[in-house]
């Protein structure tokens, strides 16, 4: 597979061998006569045809004889007939939207180098504050976009755009949504946000699905779908006006969070039963995570129930998510020390 996707570039390339292979020539050509005709060393040979064909305008490296001369015509002929053949091909290939799909090639070979990215669904109001966000963290993040003025706005703004309907399975597998650590549906249409989180937990189930949805009716689809964050853009900016009204404090320190080292993380243990018993058997079945210097644990989830502010040492079980508040080097060495039983991990 790999093979025929570089044939394929390969392909891309081919069609400017004529004009490059003519620009050889003629340097081989000039050099090899002036070196004859005149007997320069090569370096003053390659120079003078340079000078030529551009049209510098540099004086001779040395007086010309009428051999030499002769050899100079041939070289501004050769020169003129390069140029105006590749001025021709850029032409034709720019009608035929050459310049568009070797761009398009390039993105795919980069979306397929991307791994633990962040997919975003549309790149609307919401979609373009989350993909703020995320570039502010330094999260690699590929937007998926059917509208081409928006993909343009995406693009100058420094993101990865495929121009695509996210709804089809191969756009999704495209994006690299088996190699995701997550995907954020922000489509304006509800049907479509449902019919995106159907199709993306059917290619990984493995992978974090967060959705927008209008209302109530949407927001429980969306779960029964397999979401595993559905958000409503009025009911969010609600409860935080609302918080900041009742707890401001602790909005501000959630908005000085964001800018900060340290971040709020999750971490899914597996639903493996021998797993979390052979990695518990090796950790004296507890895991102490008082230790100075750690990050801290905030809270533990276990069958949709959450405990905060957990005892030091915990009792992990399958299907545990544990929450940790602590910097990118923290988080890093619990999740080494954790990897055995981890399914995924999602800041």
């Amino acid at each position: 597979m790999n093979l025929i996707k570089t044939i394929k570039y390969k392909g891309y390339l081919k069609v400017w061998a004529a004009p490059i292979s003519l620009l050889i020539f003629l340097f081989l050509f000039g050099a090899i006569g002036y070196r004859v005709t005149e007997g320069w060393d090569w370096g003053d040979c390659l120079w003078m045809v340079l000078i030529t064909i551009t049209t510098i305008g540099f004086g001779e490296v040395e007086v010309l004889s009428s051999a030499g001369r002769v050899i100079t015509f041939l070289i501004i002929g050769g020169g003129l007939f390069v140029v105006q053949l590749t001025l021709q091909r850029f032409i034709q290939l720019s009608e035929l939207g050459y310049f568009v799909k070797l761009e398009e090639l390039r993105l795919r070979r980069l979306i397929r180098r991307m791994k633990n990215h962040v997919i975003i669904c549309g790149y609307g109001r919401t979609g373009k504050e989350i993909a703020d966000q995320l570039k502010s963290e330094k999260i690699s993040t590929l937007i998926i976009e059917l509208d081409s003025s928006r993909k343009v706005e995406a693009e100058e703004n420094g993101f990865n755009v495929l121009l695509a309907d996210a709804t089809m399975d191969e756009t999704l597998l495209l994006a690299g949504v088996k190699n995701c650590r997550s995907l954020v549906v922000t489509l304006p249409n509800d049907a479509a946000n449902l019919y995106v989180v159907l199709s993306a937990k059917a290619l990984n189930d493995t992978c974090r699905l967060i959705a927008r949805a209008a209302n109530e009716e949407a927001a429980n689809k969306l779960k029964l779908a397999g979401a595993d964050a559905v958000v409503s853009p009025y009911v969010a900016a609600g409860r935080t006006m609302a918080a900041s009204a009742l707890r401001p404090i602790a909005v501000d320190f959630i908005d000085l969070l964001a800018g900060s080292d340290c971040e709020i993380e999750e971490f899914r243990l597996t639903d493996n039963i021998d797993k979390v018993k052979i990695f518990t058997r090796q950790s004296e079945n507890v895991l102490n995570f008082s230790k100075q210097g750690e990050a801290l644990l905030l809270a533990t989830k276990v069958s949709g129930k959450l405990v905060s502010n957990p005892k030091d040492k915990v009792s992990i079980s399958p299907g545990m998510i544990l929450i940790f508040l602590g910097s990118q080097e923290q988080l890093n060495r619990m999740r080494f020390q954790l990897k055995e039983v981890l399914v995924n991990s999602h800041s």
